[in-house]
């Protein structure tokens, strides 16, 4: 017991690493002035960017918007790239100014200005001494005091011909903004009214992405709080972790699905050139597992010898995923946010119930919500029906409810993929996984539609023994992101090697006639009032054109190589689908791993909220392989991906642990 407490202690110090710096962030454990004023340099590589600039806008995570001239809270206009100054955040010392240090009058207080003084999107001032009423600071005095930040300074001698433009943004803030001569804001401040101190200083793409500046709770409010995040990493690694092997390779499995927990710490504060390229090393392990656990099965490999054990027994993990099922729950409804993805999906359910254009004309602040397929929106159709939409963006409940509906989805369908693989320990152990994962909680406490692309690829295993089935949900799940659709070379040729060659053709027809007869059904609604050349242009044109700072491609502006990146992971989709690989149900999980990794990988937009994509399948694919299984029986458990249960053994049954063993075998 002494050594099994000391290996709990270092596995806890280890995912402390992991979880602290992202919980730090948390606004009730962070102090205002650590979050807002520290001072970090930049490299000069400025990728282009579309952004939102009011400080006050929601956070966004598939797409900010533009501006071109001064900005405005949640508007949005044309691209424009970012000019090559500083990249990163550069938050600034207290800065004052006496409010006296210049000759002031009172100006009386307009209509626009009260409507200015009661919201936070930010309205322009001219730049005048005479001080508004409720303010103690004159726009000239807010101006002077950015002026004299270092940081700004610098930005405004790279650009001649910029100048300052001051902004009310809410009750006791001013927003000053420098526009360069050709329109481009170059940098921003916010400045309190009250003491004078300049609260925040934005340079580079930190100016147009509100969501690389670190501002606590953006993203599911306190989600990555210390309280919240650690215990979940604690609480994934205990039935899973090799207590008597702490150097084994299931171990560093575990530890490598909470790596990126670093790479978020890292983001809640800001630091984007240390978190973008932290987010990789995890991705390219995980896409090497699964790689090599989709190698074929050698039919002579030695049976395995100890079976591997979970470290607690099946009714109290069972008891757990009812624990944790509730406290999501209850942390969705009590303490979460709706970003940008779960506003788009309810305007568009709205837009079919109202038998409008899906695409086209989306509100102001979400100008580009329909970026995405049509399966995506008429999945929140049943919510909004049921829990109506005020047609603003508010507190959302048809977004909540979907976002609850669509993790309890996961589970479900996690659970009867478990019990056919290997029986219902192994179905109860990837619900258990999928709950007290950190970032299926984090999407979740976004309110996005991620959760609904790893219910619809869970499915796709499911009914992996029909073609007909397989191609319907894969047109679902492409139709709701499109990235899914680079699993279609290789789910027409799931198992293919088994059949004749008539067999072969008739299993790809059917495939490619459901994939396409779905993908028309479910364009419908679409289809009714917009044109294909229209939803195209909206979706895929606009994913492949966009540019962002959250991958190495954008941050560094290695377009070059994401182009080969690309290819590579076409490649990969193409010769995963050719070549010899393992036929059964976790051989196929674990290539549509390896695929959405390497697409993942390529993406000019990354963010975390894509993990939950892949997470159902590797964890079938690790745990499932994990499995202890003689080499007896492993045509008997091949024969479950053509929908044959195999023998269990998960609980003692022939060849299982012995009956003074409690902890079931995996």
């Amino acid at each position: 017991m002494g050594r099994r407490a000391a290996l709990a202690l270092c596995v806890s110090a280890a995912l402390g690493v992991a979880g602290s710096a992202a919980a730090a962030h948390a606004a009730d454990l962070t102090p205002p002035a650590l979050r807002r004023l520290t001072e970090t340099t930049a490299p000069t590589a400025a990728p282009t960017a579309e952004r939102t600039t009011a400080p006050t806008a929601a956070p966004t995570a598939e797409r900010t918007t533009a501006t071109a001239t001064a900005p405005t809270a949640e508007r949005t206009s044309a691209t424009t790239r970012v000019a090559p100054t500083t990249a990163a955040t550069t938050r600034v010392a207290p800065t004052t100014v006496a409010p006296t240090s210049v000759a002031t009058t009172v100006a009386p207080v307009s209509g626009a200005q009260a409507r200015a003084e009661g919201s936070e999107e930010p309205v322009p001032v001219g730049i005048s001494t005479a001080v508004r009423a409720g303010r103690r600071l004159s726009s000239a005095q807010v101006l002077a005091i950015a002026d004299r930040v270092r940081s700004l300074r610098r930005v405004r001698a790279a650009h001649r011909g910029s100048y300052g433009a001051v902004y009310l943004a809410g009750p006791g803030r001013w927003q000053v903004s420098y526009i360069s001569a050709k329109g481009t804001e170059i940098a921003q401040a916010i400045v309190d009214d009250r003491s004078g101190r300049v609260e925040e200083a934005w340079t580079g793409f930190q100016v147009a992405w509100r969501m690389a500046r670190g501002y606590p709770g953006a993203f599911g409010r306190h989600v990555d709080a210390l309280w919240v995040w650690l215990p979940l990493c604690l609480l994934f690694v205990v039935p899973f972790a090799g207590w008597r092997r702490p150097l084994s390779l299931r171990n560093l499995d575990l530890l490598a699905l909470l790596a990126p927990s670093i790479s978020l710490a890292f983001f809640n504060h800001g630091r984007i050139y240390q978190s973008v390229p932290l987010a990789y090393p995890p991705l390219l392990y995980l896409l090497g597992r699964a790689l090599h656990i989709a190698r074929p099965l050698r039919r002579d490999r030695p049976a395995r010898g100890r079976p591997v054990r979970l470290a607690v027994p099946r009714p109290w993990l069972t008891i757990g995923v009812l624990f944790l099922v509730a406290f999501r729950i209850a942390l969705n409804v009590s303490d979460s946010n709706v970003i940008d993805v779960g506003y788009s999906g309810v305007i568009g359910a709205q837009r079919i119930v109202d038998g409008r254009p899906l695409y086209g004309s989306f509100p102001r602040e979400d100008e580009h919500g329909d970026t995405y397929g049509p399966v995506n929106y008429e999945a929140y159709v049943p919510f909004v029906a049921a829990l109506g939409f005020s047609g603003h963006w508010d507190s959302l409940p048809a977004a909540h409810g979907a976002a609850i509906a669509f993790d309890l989805l996961a589970m479900a369908l996690l659970y009867l993929l478990g019990r056919r693989v290997r029986g219902p320990t192994l179905g109860i152990a990837l619900v258990y996984a999928w709950a007290a994962y950190p970032f299926t909680l984090f999407a979740m406490e976004s309110n996005s539609n991620d959760t609904l692309v790893a219910a619809l690829l869970v499915a796709t295993l499911l009914v992996a023994a029909r073609p007909a089935a397989r191609g319907a949900f894969a047109a679902l799940a492409g139709l709701t992101k499109l990235a899914p659709f680079a699993l279609a070379p290789l789910l027409a040729t799931h198992r293919l090697r088994e059949l004749p060659p008539r067999g072969r053709r008739r299993s790809v027809a059917l495939f490619l006639a459901a994939l396409a007869l779905t993908a028309v059904v479910a364009s419908i609604p679409a289809l009714a009032h917009n044109s294909i050349a229209e939803i195209w242009r909206r979706t895929v044109t606009y994913q492949a054109n966009r540019e962002s700072p959250f991958s190495v491609w954008g941050l560094y502006g290695w377009h070059a190589a994401r182009t080969a990146a690309e290819a590579l992971a076409a490649a990969l989709a193409i010769g995963l689908a050719l070549v010899r690989r393992r036929d059964d149900v976790i051989g196929l999980a674990a290539a549509c791993a390896a695929v959405l990794i390497a697409v993942q990988l390529a993406m000019e937009h990354w963010f975390y909220l894509y993990i939950p994509w892949f997470f159902p399948l590797v964890l079938v694919a690790l745990v499932g392989d994990a499995w202890a299984q003689p080499a007896s029986e492993r045509v008997a458990v091949s024969r479950s991906a053509s929908g044959a249960i195999p023998r269990a053994r998960s609980l003692g049954v022939a060849g299982g642990p012995g009956r003074g063993d409690r902890r079931p075998a995996l």
